[in-house]
């Protein structure tokens, strides 16, 4: 034994740096799943709330809108105003943001001001790159003169060009076109880098796309790292710096932070409203991969609808794709559960039956003990037949036992309890007869009658009962007192005053609230008080509860 554990030993120290670096490789796999975990919980929590996001973003388009009214307002005036309700459609509805471009279009147009004019081109040009529109957008580009451009519009022009040209060079089939798109690109992004400050947003991101085409992978997540820092998620900015970020880690065959950034990114799109988004359909063919078939269907759901409300062609085509495998996979999978769930409805639906004959049977069952011991009190000569009776009873009694003690731990308990009871009554019976016959040979027929009328017999048995049920009820709800006490305020809880004494009356009426028995004339007969006393210990203790109204429903779903 000694010889083996040296072995073990020498062994694990021969080899520490693997066992540590296998460690380590398991711990972060653990980490990075329980991270991915919580922030699809996040994503799915935003996604419950985009209706809030959408609502402010429309209220704040109205307010812009409502600027457009006033009558007193110049061509100028209504130029700047339209300016920034492009720029709250631009990522959320190109429908509209078309129509309004086109609107200020045709303003510049008015005031015959180059400037205006040329920008108002532009941001058309990239609305129509921006949705997939790559030839239109081109198309408008043609028609601007390039020296009535200052350098801010001419940035902007060459960024539309080359991003035209990087659109059609991806989704060409052409090899030769591909070839000339991809050389117009090249041309582009290397006159717009030639006028962008070397610190510049713009520059990173060209910087950082020459590291990621070249696959130079850690000078890429590099600049991505100090691009991300500049931006806080909410914004359209952070949503586009993670998404390229996710691009470098797919590069890098790592899947879970691929998948962190891009739910980092999702959740950025839906807080800052950009309908026009690829995160969320990418994540969601992960997790279609993953077999995730439920999250993948929907995230992939929201993404169409994102993708119709923006009006995004291309969007639209790239998600139908996926959309018909996810949703197929999911009828499959809905189909098998509902089968499933058939199958067990039928087979709860069987039980439910033979619980409900078992329930009648001992119901009856009961209400012959209880007939069996109001006879008892009757003269002498029935006591043969009605312990015959009693005999009988305790047969059926031990073939229910034996039925029923093929059930939980928890029936056991409580059939044995149940049948011990039974047997104590037919024993207190049994002396209850000897004693009646030994007062009728006595022909003691006063006493006899004094020990009928004396109701210290019940009184016992009374408080047997209450304990037996006080001790049950609380093996089914140990915690049932302290749950039942946080629905009361402080100053009224309930608490015992003698030690001995497990449940209080008002305890006992709400724990046969809590076993489904809500009728205050049924509560009565159970425990033996008026109806009157039981209503009115119900009024005192809901005016004592914090939620009056819900007080009793509360106290139905105490565990």
């Amino acid at each position: 034994m000694n010889f083996k554990l040296s072995t073990l030993y020498n062994y694990t120290m021969k080899y520490k740096p693997l066992f540590a670096l296998i460690l380590i490789l398991v711990l972060n796999t653990a980490y990075a799943n329980s991270e991915v975990d919580s922030l699809i919980n996040v994503l799915k929590k935003e996604i419950s709330n985009s209706k809030f996001y959408i609502k402010t973003k429309e209220d704040k388009i109205r307010n812009l809108k409502s600027l457009l009214t006033d009558e007193k307002a110049s061509l100028n005036n209504q130029y700047f105003i339209i300016n920034k309700i492009i720029d709250e459609y631009q990522y959320y509805s190109f429908d509209k943001a078309l129509l309004f471009t086109e609107k200020n279009l045709d303003i510049a147009k008015k005031l015959k001001d180059k400037y205006k004019i040329s920008e108002s081109q532009l941001k058309l040009s990239r609305l129509l790159v921006d949705s997939g529109r790559y030839k239109e957008s081109l198309d408008i580009l043609k028609d601007i003169k390039r020296s009535n451009l200052n350098d801010n519009l001419l940035n902007i022009y060459y960024f539309n060009q080359k991003e035209a040209y990087s659109g059609l060079n991806f989704y060409t089939m052409v090899k030769i076109n591909k070839y000339e798109y991809k050389e117009l690109y090249y041309k582009y992004e290397d006159s717009l880098s030639k006028r962008i400050a070397l610190t510049s947003a713009e520059n990173l991101a060209l910087l950082e796309k020459k590291y990621r085409d070249e696959r130079k992978m850690s000078k890429a997540l590099e600049i991505n790292t100090q691009r991300l820092k500049n931006t806080k998620i909410g914004t359209r900015e952070y949503s586009m710096v993670t998404f390229e970020r996710s691009i470098l880690y797919e590069l890098l065959n790592d899947v879970d932070n691929r998948k962190k950034f891009l739910i980092l990114s999702a959740i950025s799109d839906i807080k800052s409203n950009v309908k026009d988004n690829a995160s969320l359909a990418n994540l969601a063919m992960i997790l279609y991969s993953e077999k995730d078939i439920d999250q993948a269907h929907q995230f992939i759901s929201f993404s169409m609808e994102d993708a119709k409300f923006y009006n995004s062609q291309l969007r639209h085509v790239n998600i139908s794709n996926v959309l018909t495998s996810i949703t197929k996979a999911y009828d499959v999978r809905s189909s098998e559960q509902k089968l499933k769930l058939k199958t067990f409805l039928i087979l709860i639906s069987l039980l439910g039956l033979l619980l409900l004959v078992v329930v009648v049977y001992v119901y009856k069952q009961k209400n012959k003990i209880s007939l069996a011991r109001n006879n008892l009190k009757v003269a002498n000569e029935q006591l043969n037949s009605l312990n015959q009776e009693l005999n009988i009873k305790n047969d059926d009694l031990n073939n229910l036992y034996v039925l029923l003690s093929k059930s939980n731990d928890i029936k056991v308990h409580y059939i044995g309890t149940f049948l011990n009871l039974c047997s104590e009554y037919i024993d207190k019976l049994d002396v209850y007869r000897k004693l009646v016959t030994k007062y009728i040979v006595a022909n003691k027929s006063r006493d006899l009658l004094d020990l009928v009328k004396s109701k210290q017999v019940i009184d016992t048995e009374l408080k047997l009962f209450y304990k037996n049920f006080d001790e049950s009820f609380l093996q089914i709800y140990p915690n049932f007192i302290p749950e039942f006490n946080k629905l009361l305020k402080e100053e009224d809880r309930i608490i015992l005053k003698n030690n001995d004494e497990i449940l209080n009356t008002e305890l006992r009426i709400y724990a046969l609230i809590r076993l489904g028995i809500t009728n205050s004339s049924k509560i009565s007969k159970i425990l033996r008080y008026s109806v009157n006393t039981i209503y009115n210990f119900r009024v005192k203790i809901k005016n004592s509860a914090i939620n009056r109204e819900e007080f009793e429903n509360h106290v139905k779903k105490i565990a």
